[in-house]
């Protein structure tokens, strides 16, 4: 039989902690896309504004930092 994994032990985030890991993943990558492409889109209007900013950082939050931040509290809880 395998030992279990440590993300098996620890069990999922509460929702407390999931809302922390999202606003760390969400207001970096939000400030720097507004950052890089902002210039770009200083004329659009706020509507299209907020769909081009949610429409490149929800894959970079959900695919790119969320699943680094959740191996991140696996380990933060599973370190002696």
């Amino acid at each position: 039989m395998t030992p279990p994994t440590p993300l098996a032990t620890v069990g999922p985030p509460s929702k407390h902690q999931l809302a922390l890991m999202i606003w760390i993943a969400v207001f970096p990558t939000l400030t720097v896309l507004n950052l890089a492409i902002g210039p770009w889109l200083a004329d659009a209007g706020a509507v299209l504004r907020t769909f081009v900013l949610a429409t490149i950082a929800v894959p970079i939050v959900i695919y790119g930092l969320m699943p680094r931040l959740h191996r991140i509290r696996v380990r933060l809880l599973t370190r002696r």
